[in-house]
């Protein structure tokens, strides 16, 4: 079973460590997350082998509200216009 995001954390990125796109990512939604006012969280595939195996393929991987809504590039205008729906 996923992890549950806390309710303050609209965003979360799944990621893992050395992934230079998780890096790119991670960027976009800290500059959203703070533009906007929003928490954000970030998880790794490496700590939570249900994590890993949903998400593998497709990382990183971004959820917002915990439904996923992007993978592998984080499209800004797109995520803010999810978080201001």
């Amino acid at each position: 079973m996923l992890p549950t995001p806390p309710l303050t954390a609209r965003i979360t990125l799944v990621g893992k460590p050395g992934c230079h796109l998780c890096d790119e990512a991670r960027a976009v939604i800290a500059r959203v997350a703070e533009d906007l006012g929003v928490g954000w969280q970030e998880w790794s595939i490496t700590d939570d082998p249900a994590l890993a195996e949903q998400y593998w393929e497709q990382i990183p991987v971004t959820l917002v509200d915990g439904r996923q809504h992007d993978y592998w590039r984080v499209d800004e205008a797109r995520l803010r216009a999810a978080l201001g729906a």
